[in-house]
Order: C-alpha cells, then sequence, then structure tokens
C-alpha cells in the first residue's frame, strides 16, 4: 500500500517550471498552484497579463490533488435550510454557481485538450437513515421545483440499480455532476497557462508581502518580484503570511484509499452507474470508480492532520467503513492510502474579494475541484474591473471566535459528529 495520492501518482509531473530568475514585474502574482490559482493564471494569461503563478511546493500537490476527483453540483447542505438562510433568491443563485463550476470544468476540458477523463457520471447522495430519505425527499420536492428539475429520488427498492449495497434507504440523483482524473486536470490547468505565457514557479512559496509604489513586491526564496495586483490561492497553507486567512479557515483532515483494480463483475455490481456517491452522514463517506476501475472510498476518518502515521490509521478506518458498505470488499487490497486538508469555512461556503490591496478566493469547503475552477476564471474578470461578477462579494468574513490557525477544537468537534451519526 503506497501511502502516497493515486492522483499524483498516475499524473506526469508538472514539467514546465520557469527556468529564469525570479525578478522582475508582473501584472498579477498568483500564489498557489491548485486549481483556483491554476485556472486564474490561465485566465489572466489569455486576457494578455503578464503572470507570475507561484507554488510553494509542485502544481498540485497540496489539496487540488488529494480529494476524490468529483466534480458535483449542489450544495453540502439541504436546499431547505439554504433557502431559510439566505431566502429563495440568494439560495438559487449560489446553487447555479455550482453549476457554473462543473460546466467551465467541462469547457476548460475540451478547449486546452486536458486528458483527465472527465465524465458527467451524476452524483447520488445516499440515505443513512430512514428519516434521512424523508429529508431527501423534501429537498428535492423543492430543488425541483425552484432550481433543478432534473434531480429526481431513488427509492431504496431501485438503489440496486445504482448501488450494489443494502447499507442505505435511498437516495438524490444530480445528473449534471462529473469526475475526473483530478492529477491530470490540475496538472493540465498549469500546463495550459505555462503554454499561455504564464511564468510557472514551483518551489517558491511566498514569505512575505509588502506594499510598494504601484502595487506589492513578493518576496519568495528564489527571489522577489514586483506586481501589480496579487491574487492569493493558498487555501490553508502555512506557508508566508497569511495571518488573517488562517483566522477564518480551519484545516480538516481528509482522507481516501484506493483499491486495486476491480473486474468488470464487480464494478457492474457494485457500481453499475458509476455515479459520484455520498452520504448524508455528519461524518460523511464518499465513493467512485476510478478510470482504471479501482474502487476510491474516502470521508472524515479520524479528526487529525495528515501524515504517515496518521493516513495508516485513517486507511484502517476507511477500509472497514468499505467493507460495511461493501462486504465483498472486505479483503480487496488497497493499493493507495493518502491524506489532505480542506479549507473550511465556518459556514461551508467560500470566500472570495479584495483586502488591503490583495485578491483572495478559498474556503471551498470540500467542494472546491468545481467551485475553485470557476473562482480562478471569476478572480481574473474581477481583478480587470468586474467585481459585481463575483458570487460571495457580499458574504462578510468574521474571525472565528478563539482561534488563531490552531484547531484546538477538533477532537471535540469530532465526538460531536459521531453522537450526531448515532442519535440523528
Amino acid at each position: 500500500m503506497k501511502l502516497a495520492s493515486y492522483w499524483l501518482d498516475t499524473s506526469e509531473p508538472f514539467n514546465q517550471s520557469a527556468s529564469t530568475p525570479l525578478e522582475g514585474r508582473y501584472d498579477v502574482a498568483v500564489i498557489g498552484g491548485g486549481l483556483t490559482g491554476s485556472s486564474a493564471a490561465l485566465a489572466l494569461a489569455k486576457k494578455g497579463a503578464r503572470v507570475a503563478l507561484l507554488e510553494a511546493t509542485t502544481i498540485g500537490n497540496a489539496a487540488s490533488g488529494r480529494n476524490g476527483g468529483m466534480c458535483n453540483n449542489g450544495f453540502a447542505q439541504n436546499y431547505a435550510v439554504m433557502t431559510d438562510r439566505f431566502g429563495q433568491e440568494k439560495a438559487n443563485a449560489i446553487y447555479k454557481a455550482f453549476d457554473a463550476g462543473v460546466d467551465m470544468v467541462e469547457r476548460l476540458v475540451q478547449e486546452e485538450g486536458i486528458d483527465c477523463s472527465f465524465a458527467r457520471v451524476g452524483k447520488l447522495k445516499l440515505a443513512a437513515k430512514p428519516e434521512h430519505y424523508d429529508m431527501l425527499a423534501r429537498s428535492q420536492e423543492l430543488l425541483a421545483a425552484n432550481v433543478d428539475p432534473e434531480t429526481r429520488l431513488i427509492d431504496r427498492a431501485d438503489l440496486h440499480s445504482e448501488v450494489g449495497t443494502d447499507r442505505y434507504y435511498g437516495g438524490l440523483l444530480f445528473p449534471k455532476s462529473a469526475n475526473m482524473h483530478v492529477g491530470r486536470y490540475v496538472r493540465g490547468l498549469a500546463t495550459a497557462a505555462a503554454r499561455r505565457g504564464a511564468d510557472v514557479y514551483e518551489y517558491a512559496p511566498a514569505m512575505a508581502l509588502r506594499e510598494v509604489d504601484r502595487g506589492h513586491a513578493v518576496e519568495t526564496p528564489k527571489g522577489r518580484i514586483h506586481a501589480r495586483q496579487v491574487l492569493l490561492a493558498s487555501g490553508i497553507s502555512q506557508v508566508g503570511p497569511l495571518g488573517w486567512i488562517r483566522r477564518r479557515i480551519v484545516p480538516i483532515g481528509a482522507f481516501l484509499i484506493v483499491t486495486e483494480p476491480l473486474s468488470p463483475a464487480q464494478v457492474a455490481r457494485l457500481m453499475p452507474t458509476g455515479r459520484n456517491v455520498v452520504d448524508t452522514r455528519n461524518l460523511v463517506v464518499y465513493w467512485r470508480l476510478t478510470p482504471d476501475n479501482r474502487l476510491l472510498f474516502g470521508g472524515r476518518a479520524r479528526f487529525a492532520g495528515s501524515n504517515p502515521q496518521s493516513d495508516e490509521k485513517s486507511g484502517r478506518i476507511l477500509k472497514a467503513a468499505m467493507a460495511d458498505v461493501f462486504p465483498e470488499l472486505a479483503n480487496t487490497r488497497v493499493d493507495y492510502c493518502w491524506g489532505g486538508l480542506v479549507d473550511m469555512t465556518r459556514d461551508r461556503l467560500p470566500r472570495a474579494g479584495e483586502r488591503n490591496g490583495i485578491y483572495y478566493s478559498m474556503g471551498y469547503s470540500g467542494h472546491g475541484t468545481q467551485m475553485a475552477t470557476l473562482m480562478g476564471g471569476v478572480m481574473a474578470d474581477v481583478m480587470d474591473g468586474r467585481p459585481y461578477l463575483n458570487p460571495w462579494k457580499d458574504f462578510d468574513w468574521p474571525a472565528i471566535p478563539g482561534y488563531f490557525g490552531r484547531p484546538w477544537f477538533l477532537p471535540v468537534l469530532g465526538a460531536y459528529y459521531r453522537m450526531k451519526d448515532l442519535v440523528t
């Protein structure tokens, strides 16, 4: 079992890092070489801007290359809760932003010729308890009437046509959702940005930002540049002068395993439609097929950070959870196990805007593949003088009380969610 991301291990490393010295003047410095930064660098370069994309390690090495590769539309939250909180018009606008993110991923894959096995497979949200199915039914009725008539319910009697498990009580299908090989995708975006003229620098973390005449000085171990504008696309990075951000984003561990390739008969029996699948528990689990017919299975196995020991412990928990869903996979070999960090905001919605002359977009809370891609393009437009295009422009972002970047409360939060899963 490799303690490594399947996506990064099975995609070609980015090989177009700029060989020129890191110096001089740029129109924009983009800090962070994940999905947001790579898509922003691509969009800005297509506008004719001189762009420096600065990545602390390698392209896609953090959250963008360590997720489930799902490109899902729809909220993490219940639609009725969102309409109660924001009103129907605003809730619908947010919902449509996630739709637009999936559409943008598909468009960029086609336009830039990115070989990442993008497919509109749909997402199936499964009810872990009978009362959860009633909740999904109420949500689908509202969705169909107001914003997404393509959604539909799958009752328990028909569930085997979708997924080969008796663990659940029905589900809600979102047909617009997609998946991909996310390692090839994020590296493909950065390659496209470089092809369009962006200078991409790996191992170039931004260690200091200083306002100077007509822009900002950005300090890295490889040198200093002057940029008229700066975009922070750094997520939960612990590198650099990001104290204001760290008080507002909580890094939550996410862990995943990938099995050996399944046989055609197993695929037909367990995953006949090849959907992305997620369940309704607070300590959620999710799964999907990879392009080579392995089962990827992930979730909040432990409220802990990612390191080899933590990843291995989480892998054992996830394998037991996978066997609970699919008993016939109890003895299936696990070839990959890894962890990463999700940049979670308090309300599980992204944040993007401008503060003290620095632009930012982050906080995707586990829904980053499509939203990060969308917001990279959106922030390119915002920085070009169109702030009204930002769907998060009216969202405030207060600091989390008592939190200064180290999530001391995660064990308590984990225990709380485990208790909720037992009683609700």
